[in-house]
């Protein structure tokens, strides 16, 4: 091979490693998290040892949700555990007068995000209500971006639930939402409980979703029952550990770049044993290649 033929070679190489090098490499997740609601019943017999026990299977992160601890506390026995939190969910009425304590108390504790996981019944009710609500994001993502924190939201399946004038809230929300006040946590399983597809959401809206609860079902439910309102009574009856259900994780992730995903969270809403579905779902997204 001569000198031009080589320089040829190589440069084609060059031009054709971007496109396939994500195909040809396996990926993985580095750092596993799990959102504290998956073992509220431990949290809340012993806050400690629970961190402990989670660490000790080989989580690095957790996420915050209704802990009623001093912030200094928490921070101090996350320290302790080698974890941290870099998220927290905090409730719709939270954004009001006492935002900017909210704010406070989270940069103590460490988090880089504040989740609000759900609107508010009455406030969805009104007229635009889904349109208020995303006003109601961008001023508190405007006040959290100015104290170094960043907002976002946490979705359900309702936002899948077509509005009257046809409408996806989960579609006015991300249009109505300033991209760098307002990022979204998208929960995988609710999104397919909904009838969406992530990677739809992905391609759409790339770099929005820093976020994902990595939640499994045991099948998807029927679509008419979702959107029918009558599915929320028997919603945890489906949900299972991470791996052992339908949700094709190595589809989803493979697509984590164009998604922005940086911190992936297990949760289960009702497991029979918290602590075992923390480990058998860490353990199995610790060997998943994608």
């Amino acid at each position: 091979m001569d000198r031009r033929t080589f320089l040829g070679t190589m440069a084609a190489a060059t031009i054709l490693a971007p496109k396939y090098g994500w195909a040809s490499n396996e990926h993985r997740i580095e750092t596993l998290g799990i959102q504290l609601y998956t073992v509220r019943d431990r949290v809340e017999q012993d806050f400690e040892g629970t961190l402990a026990k989670l660490a000790s299977i080989g989580y690095r992160e957790v996420e915050l949700g209704g802990l009623d601890k001093p912030p200094k506390v928490v921070r101090a026995a996350l320290d302790r555990h080698g974890l941290v939190a870099p998220s927290t969910h905090v409730n719709y009425a939270s954004l009001g007068t006492s935002w900017p304590k909210v704010i406070e108390d989270s940069k103590v504790i460490g988090h880089t995000y504040i989740v609000n996981p759900w609107i508010d019944d009455e406030v969805r009710a009104l007229p635009d209500g889904w349109k208020r609500a995303a006003a109601t994001f961008n001023h508190a993502g405007e006040i959290s971006k100015k104290a170094g924190v960043q907002f976002a939201y946490h979705n359900h399946w309702i936002e899948f639930i077509p509005t009257s004038d046809g409408k996806l809230p989960y579609d006015i929300l991300l249009a109505e939402c300033d991209p760098d006040l307002v990022k979204m946590e998208m929960d995988l399983c609710w999104i397919t409980v909904g009838g969406e597809d992530p990677l739809k959401y992905f391609a759409r809206y790339p770099g929005r979703f820093p976020m994902v609860h990595v939640k499994d079902l045991k099948k998807v439910p029927n679509l008419a029952t979702v959107r029918g309102g009558r599915f929320a009574g028997a919603s945890m009856d489906v949900l299972t550990d991470v791996g052992s259900g339908v949700i094709d994780w190595k589809r989803i992730f493979s697509h984590s770049e164009q998604a922005g995903i940086k911190h992936y969270f297990v949760e289960h809403d009702n497991p029979k044993n918290s602590i075992e579905t923390a480990r058998v779902s860490y353990e199995y997204l610790e060997r998943l290649r994608f």
